[in-house]
């Protein structure tokens, strides 16, 4: 804003400026920022900032973010996760069956929900529910539970 539209360019010769001769206007009387916030701003802050102040929980010690994370996948889309060929291949030999695993594209748990051609699959996952496994083993399928893939890596690289 410039100069002249300035409050104090007509209050020139007044000499308080519109603050009062006995508060005066000082810098930071009460404090900077949130200062006296449990002292002498304590009832502003009970009244509009209740629970400001304190803790609530308990705390996590060594707190793993994603550590409860399990993305799921239902039965009724095992197959799309194999190429449309596979299925076709599979489907005439009926001796061998494709394995599917799951945790490969990112999913850990598969759930029970939709219909599973019948054809017999190998389904690795690190979880299923009862009736994924009930539809899998219907189909003359194989639940295989594997762990992370990961850790297979790492306990595979720290053996002799």
């Amino acid at each position: 804003m410039t100069t002249r539209f300035k409050k104090n360019r007509g209050l020139r010769g007044h000499v308080s400026a519109g603050r009062g001769r006995i508060g005066k206007h000082r810098k930071h009387p009460g404090g900077c920022g949130n200062a006296g916030g449990q002292h002498h701003h304590r009832i502003n802050f009970d009244k509009y900032h209740p629970g400001y102040f304190g803790k609530v929980g308990m705390r996590n010690f060594h707190l793993i973010k994603h550590g409860k994370v399990c993305p799921i996948i239902n039965v009724e889309r095992l197959w799309s996760l194999v190429s449309e060929q596979t299925r076709t291949y599979y489907k005439e030999k009926t001796d061998k069956a494709p394995v599917i695993d799951v945790m490969k594209a990112g999913y850990m748990k598969v759930c029970g929900k939709g219909q599973l051609p019948e054809q017999p699959v190998i389904v690795k996952a690190r979880y299923f529910t009862k009736e994924a496994e009930e539809k899998i083993k219907a189909a003359g399928g194989v639940c295989v539970l594997c762990d992370d893939v990961w850790m297979g890596q790492l306990d595979a690289a720290k053996t002799p």
